[in-house]
């Protein structure tokens, strides 16, 4: 547990109050995955870019460049009180639900892979869905707090909600991002589960939920080949289970301690898109179990610090900052499992990448300012709990039972 400053007074009695120290533990997870995953960036790309682009180190400048811009993005983040980030919830969904409908307007949205899911800013390709999920995500957490109690007790507080999420769930079907509409559809449905929904109400739209994704798998011939392929990659292990096949020989020459930094095979044009959706196959491959453990573990180190801050933030009676770390721990352990999952084929392929460690901009910067939203929550709970004058939606609700 890290230790919290609390304020008093200088000796001398005309002394400053001293700020509550950040989550230290959790800031060096992120900061160690960040740098792991820059590294697994640039062993996966290295090849890659020299034979298509003429240059070595493309993917890792701009991997770099992207943890810059996250780093710079997360910084303006930390300084905006939550006070107004929960009022912004609703101009945040309106955000969300533009990036997505753009992004399916003929001639706006760029198509990669035979998915549409990028628009294309000219400096750079932006993936809709992950600035989407973390806007959809504020409003969920803004619309609990303001609702909980109808949330608790009757239905419509909770099928409001959803219906909603139905909405951005169907645009994301449409690019399609299957992978990215379950993450932002559990997601939702664990914040739900936290605010209080009703036990039967919750079982019943999961087991909807679980049987609609179903449904919508087994209609498309292409996910129906993704699943079939995932339970046996082995059949076809040239053609559609060529990238799963390929992955699990990379974990597998990995053993105990790899094969050594750099020194992998299967990234040599063997294993598509090695930087990107598949880097923890790589890296297996050449730091072994041992480097597999310690990404887990600091995965694990992100996910209970964010539910530690979350129920810290509870306590002190802020109750969309709680649901506001609850829901990006889930999110960032569920996607980070998922994308582990993928590569050991133990899931269907998914197309979603390791948050802090694959390559990608889009993921990259968002997380970073997720991060840096748990962050904020932190200091927020902090200066209430030590009496200091908190500037987030604490001290709103305070100031509001004292008016």
């Amino acid at each position: 547990m890290i230790a919290a400053s609390s304020r008093q007074a200088s000796p001398s009695g005309a002394g400053r109050a001293r700020l509550p120290r950040m989550d230290y533990l959790l800031l060096f997870a992120v900061m160690a995955l960040a740098a792991l995953g820059l590294v697994m960036v640039a062993s996966a790309s290295i090849t890659l870019a020299d034979r298509e682009l003429g240059q070595p180190f493309y993917y890792t400048l701009r991997q770099a460049i992207y943890i810059g811009v996250g780093v710079l993005l997360g910084m303006g983040v930390y300084r905006l009180r939550l006070a107004l980030v929960e009022q912004a919830g609703l101009l945040l969904l309106l955000t969300a639900f533009a990036l997505l409908l753009a992004v399916l307007v003929p001639g706006v949205g760029t198509q990669v892979n035979g998915s549409v899911r990028w628009l294309n800013t000219g400096l750079f390709r932006l993936q809709v869905s992950e600035p989407a999920k973390l806007m959809i995500l504020l409003y969920l957490a803004s619309y609990l707090n303001r609702h909980g109690e109808e949330v608790r007790t009757q239905l419509s507080g909770f099928i409001k909600p959803l219906a909603l999420l139905g909405l951005a769930a169907i645009l994301l079907l449409l690019e399609p991002d299957f992978g990215a509409t379950v993450v932002m559809l559990t997601t939702a449905m664990g914040m739900i589960f936290i605010a209080g929904a009703r036990l039967w109400q919750f079982g019943g739209m999961l087991g909807l939920g679980g049987v609609s994704l179903a449904g919508l798998a087994v209609s498309s011939p292409y996910r129906m080949e993704r699943l079939t392929t995932f339970l046996n990659p082995w059949a076809d292990p040239f053609n559609s289970g060529f990238q799963l096949t390929q992955s699990l020989i990379a974990i597998g020459r990995g053993e105990w301690f790899g094969v050594g930094l750099g020194a992998s095979i299967q990234k040599l044009f063997y294993l598509p898109e090695a930087h990107t959706d598949f880097v923890f196959a790589v890296l297996a491959e050449e730091l072994g179990l041992l480097g597999v453990c310690v990404v887990i573990a600091l995965y694990a180190v992100v996910v209970w610090r964010a539910f530690v801050i979350a129920i810290q933030a509870e306590k002190a009676g802020n109750g969309f900052a709680s649901l506001l770390a609850h829901g990006i721990g889930i999110w960032i352990g569920l996607q980070a499992f998922i994308n582990m999952g993928v590569n050991m084929g133990l899931l269907p392929t998914k197309g979603l990448t390791l948050p802090l460690m694959s390559y990608g901009g889009s993921s990259m910067v968002v997380v970073c300012a997720a991060i840096a939203l748990l962050l904020r929550v932190d200091h927020e709970t902090r200066c209430t709990v030590q009496g200091l004058t908190a500037s987030g939606a604490a001290a709103s609700k305070r100031r509001g039972q004292r008016a």
